[in-house]
């Protein structure tokens, strides 16, 4: 914030560990789940890895087995740009932004009290909050941009083999980071072009020019990049409804698939909502992606990028997956018709970190002391971890926090 918003960043304080045991040692059955191409399939995980897909019922002695019907499995989803402790703060703006200059001067001259309100909360706090914002959505995987301090053994993946700039207006000695020879293998990434001034766009310039050991660059919003820009990058990370809230415009995307790799982020609830299904769904009215090129974003294609061994459904992919109920919609419809009330189970390295309370029967053989039973919506999920204990203690920092699932011993928000 103050748009440069890693002068928020602190040092990290140590809370109560993360439950990140296997389930019987990550040997589980996965029976009967469609895939996006129409196919019904068994899947078997074995060490963390996607072991076999099966076209018949697989039925083996001492694996976990669950038995699914009308469900959807997908690749676990991929949010490649999101500030993880950054989503106890509420949305903050009230009108349309030239920049993202623009705008961190106006949030910090008119919302002051609403920022130190959420700096209170502890960073190790905030984090782990942004971890399960994402768990609850079916993120398996999620980009952080900021500081490495991120916890360990987290419940989903934290890609980290990156460098970390914030922007060409809001990091000191950009310049000198970016022609560090020591990273010249891990790719830089950075907010570019986020705005709609001309201003926003002459920065990508002085990015691209002043990347003398030309680094591979994978920029973020972009909503001023060009076509002939967007070839310097290896990818952008589109955040639609992000841009939406602060310029009313986002990336053309349209135009610049054709020249770099286009994947998909969040940002944080400074500028959007926490649910990322809600992000898609404008991503997809927007028409500027295909619903393929819109779902390989999210998948396949930001894999590929951040080097991750998942994104897919196949065999020695990692087992991160998510299984969702069929409420009638096919294929790619059924992806985008999603809700997090309607997740079934999200698989994390073939670890079970969340499961819905229709399949609580099916696993009496996991450690379900483990879990914490929330309300999503009208459903009722299980989530790896103390989630109550850490709802109630960042309220004891702030008391009126609106979490979006609430515990069966309080009221919806």
């Amino acid at each position: 914030m103050k748009s440069r918003r890693r002068c928020m960043y602190t040092k990290a304080i140590k809370i109560s560990p993360s439950f990140t045991g296997c389930i019987l040692g990550g040997e589980m059955i996965l029976n009967n789940v469609q895939l996006i191409n129409g196919t019904t399939v068994s899947i078997r995980i074995s060490e963390s890895k996607i072991d076999r897909l099966s076209t018949e019922p697989l039925m083996e002695k001492g694996q976990q087995e669950v038995m699914f019907s009308h469900a959807w499995a997908f690749p676990g989803l991929i949010n490649s740009h999101d500030h993880l402790d950054f989503n106890l703060f509420p949305q903050l703006g009230s009108r349309t932004y030239k920049s993202y200059t623009e705008w961190g001067e106006y949030i910090h001259e008119t919302y002051a009290n609403e920022i130190a309100a959420g700096l209170k909360i502890p960073l190790a706090l905030r984090e782990q909050w942004g971890i399960y914002k994402n768990l609850l959505c079916g993120v398996t995987t999620v980009v952080n941009h900021g500081e490495k301090h991120s916890p360990k053994d987290a419940l989903i993946g934290i890609v980290e083999n990156k460098q970390d700039l914030h922007s060409v207006a809001f990091e000191k000695q950009w310049k000198k980071r970016l022609n560090n020879p020591l990273k010249i293998k891990q790719p830089v990434v950075m907010h570019v072009g986020e705005g709609t001034n001309p201003a926003a766009h002459s920065e990508v310039d002085e990015l691209i020019r002043w990347n003398l050991l030309h680094r591979k660059l994978i920029g973020i919003h972009g909503v001023a990049l060009s076509p002939a820009q967007a070839r310097y990058f290896k990818a952008l990370v589109w955040c639609p409804q992000s841009n939406y809230f602060l310029l009313n415009a986002t990336a053309p995307v349209n135009r610049l698939k054709r020249f770099t790799s286009i994947l998909f982020g969040t940002d944080s609830t400074l500028t959007s909502s926490w649910n990322i299904w809600e992000h898609i769904t404008l991503a997809r009215e927007t028409q500027m992606l295909s619903d393929e090129e819109l779902f390989r974003s999210l998948t396949s294609d930001a894999a590929k990028v951040w080097k991750l061994n998942c994104g897919s459904i196949a065999e020695e992919f990692d087992a991160d997956l998510l299984l969702v109920k069929d409420t009638g919609n096919k294929g790619l419809d059924a992806f985008y018709s999603t809700k997090p009330e309607d997740i079934l189970m999200v698989i994390s390295k073939g670890n079970i970190r969340l499961f819905d309370q229709s399949l609580y029967h099916q696993l009496g053989d996991m450690p379900l002391h483990q879990f914490s039973k929330v309300y999503s919506g009208r459903s009722v999920k299980y989530v790896q971890g103390d989630l109550h204990g850490l709802m109630n203690h960042i309220r004891q920092y702030k008391a009126d926090i609106p979490f979006p699932v609430y515990i069966p011993s309080e009221p919806a928000a």
